[in-house]
This record gives C-alpha cells, structure tokens and sequence, in this order.
C-alpha cells in the first residue's frame, strides 16, 4: 500500500517524500496518492503532522526547522489531488467528503508512529487542513475513523498511535461572507452537488493574498505556481458541499480530546486584488476567512482551547510578515512549554 523507499523530495536535501497509494478515487477520478514529507533529523522526542489548506500544499521550510530545533521529527501531508499528490486528469483539491482524508491521515500517524517507536505525536493545520484535523480527531477518539472505500482493508492500524496535541493556524471554521450564504446559499450548494458535484462555484477568487505572498509579484516567499496558484483553485461545489457538512458537524460541538492552541490574526479584509490597491491590507489582515468567526467557534474543538489573535497577521500566519509572524511562533513556543506535559506525557511516565 505503501512504498517503504523514501525518494528525494523538490525542497533539497534536508527533506524525503514517500507515496501512499491509496487506490481507486471514491470520487470517480482514477486511481488517487497522497505523499508524506519529512525534515531530516537525527534525534527527536516527538514528532509533529502537519497538514495543509485549500490551494496549499507543504513548502514551509521554516516551520519544520522550528520544529526540529525543538526536539520534534516533522512530518508534512500533502493530501490527494494536493501538490506533490496531484495526478494528471484529477482535479486539484477536490473531494466530497472530508472522512475520506482519513484514510492518509491513518497512514501518516502509522508510518510516522512505526518510525519513532511511539513517540507522542502533535498535529498541526492550516485553514481547511484544521478542519479536516480538527474532524479526524474527534472520529479517532470515538474509534469512527472510516476506512477507505478504495482500500481492501480499513485503514486504521494500532500502531498509528494517539495524537497528543492540536495546533491551528486560521482554520476554516464557517462560510466567509454574507449571512445567507451559510443558510439558503448552503442548501443551493448542497443541491448542486448532489447532481453536479464537479461544477465550479460562479465566483472569482480574490488574487491579493496569493501576490502578497509570491516572491514574483509582492511577497518573499518562493514556491510552486502550479500547486498554490496566485487567484486560487476552482471550487468545486462537491468540495464546498463536504466543507459545509463538516461546519455543521463542528457547530454541534466536538471532543477531539487534546489540548489545542488557535491562532490566527486580529483582523479581517476580504479584499478584492492587489490593483485595487488592498496589497497594504492584505499584509496584516487574514484576505482569505473572518476571524470573527474562527474565534466564535474555535470553543467546539472541546476542552482545553487555547485561541490567540496575532496583531497584523496574515491568513497563514507563519507567513506573514516578520512582525506578526515573529509573533506567532513566540506564540506558539510558549504554548509548547506550557502544555510539554501533555503533549510529550507519554515520555515521562
């Protein structure tokens, strides 16, 4: 099911790839991979999954060396139809159910176990990749993670292990825009979905926050056009028809049963595009989520929410600018210290 070679990955030396083959796609577009990454580290006393958003995929190279110079193996999912698991003919992101991400999800947290010898294991997201999480652990720990339907066996191995923490960078926790998109806009896109789960969603994608970050027009980050395109992926309505069932299930309150932190920025501007001249906005505000609403919801994750607002942060805040994310990884390191108990108990029992 899995190759046990690990092959050179396209961020140089100090990172492997290795491809899941996850069979058949539930979703009718061929046969369908996902592909773990790894930083290259010698000794570790736990290890990080970390887990990407919509049009995203992992090219974070600071944050796995933020992670590795804290004792953590880090580990990065590119999930199917995502980045380094994109397939000819497939298209880019699309799923209509977010359970189904259990299936690589189950692989990851078991190869990852299997290379560690059981060390304590934190997950780490952003945008939909932390609602995708955040839904997963909350199944794992009710024992409903699904297996996948492409598979010959259900997924879940025992030596996957136990998640120990939940780091959230801006996850998408609502729908962004007016009120009645979340209510009769839903029922439409459900609709639409059921019959047409491929058609795209008749709306133009703001481009500011991907020109803000791209090193070729108004950014200092570098990585590949074809994986994370300036003005975003199409939405399929499938897609935002499995998003909007895994809002509902998040609204009526989960239990992922580990600590979390929240973070994400202290304001919002849904611009439009850089020539409208939104770039300053973009660049310390999140241009992609209200963050109303990821603070109003981030209490359904359960006990032991931590949330915290970055001043002038970015929609990724470990990308935005040197200030804010400066800030968010202090944040963020703090959070570690304190909950080093927890997330790392296994060791000192």
């Amino acid at each position: 099911m899995a190759s046990s070679r690990w092959q050179p990955d396209v961020l140089g030396p100090d990172f492997s790839a290795l491809t899941f083959d996850l069979g058949n796609d539930p979703d009718g577009e061929g046969q369908i991979a996902a592909t773990l990454i790894r930083h290259e580290q010698s000794t570790a006393t736990a290890a990080v999954l970390y887990v990407h958003g919509f049009t995203d995929y992992f090219f974070q190279r600071p944050l796995a060396e933020f992670f590795a110079q804290r004792g953590y193996a880090f580990y990065a999912l590119d999930l199917r139809k995502c980045g380094r698991s994109q397939r000819p003919g497939q298209t880019p992101h699309h799923i209509t159910d977010l359970s189904m991400y259990d299936a690589e999800l189950g692989l990851a947290a078991a190869e990852i176990n299997a290379a560690g010898g059981g060390r304590p294991l934190l997950i780490a997201a952003h945008s939909t990749g932390g609602l995708i999480t955040a839904l997963w652990l909350d199944r794992l720990r009710r024992g409903l993670d699904r297996p996948h339907r492409g598979l010959d066996r259900p997924h879940r191995d025992p030596t996957a292990g136990n998640p120990t923490g939940l780091v959230l960078n801006s996850p998408w926790f609502d729908l962004q825009g007016a009120p009645i998109l979340r209510s009769a806009g839903t029922t439409v896109v459900n609709s639409v979905a059921r019959v047409r789960p491929l058609a795209t969603i008749p709306r133009k994608i703001a481009g500011a926050y991907g020109e803000s970050l791209h090193n070729s027009v108004h950014g200092e980050w570098e990585y590949d056009l074809n994986y994370k395109p300036l003005h975003g992926y199409p939405v399929t309505f499938g897609f935002l028809s499995a998003v909007r069932r895994g809002h509902a299930t998040l609204h009526r309150g989960l239990d992922i049963g580990v600590p979390s932190l929240v973070l994400h920025s202290d304001a919002t501007t849904l611009a439009g595009s850089a020539a409208n001249g939104e770039i300053a906005h973009i660049d310390t505000a999140d241009g992609v989520l209200d963050t109303r609403q990821i603070a109003r919801w981030t209490g359904c994750l359960g006990n032991r929410v931590s949330a915290v607002p970055v001043p002038g942060a970015r929609h990724d805040v470990f990308l935005s600018r040197r200030g804010a994310r400066d800030t968010a990884y202090t944040e963020l390191d703090n959070w570690l210290l304190s909950n080093d108990d927890r997330i790392r108990g296994a060791l000192h029992e």
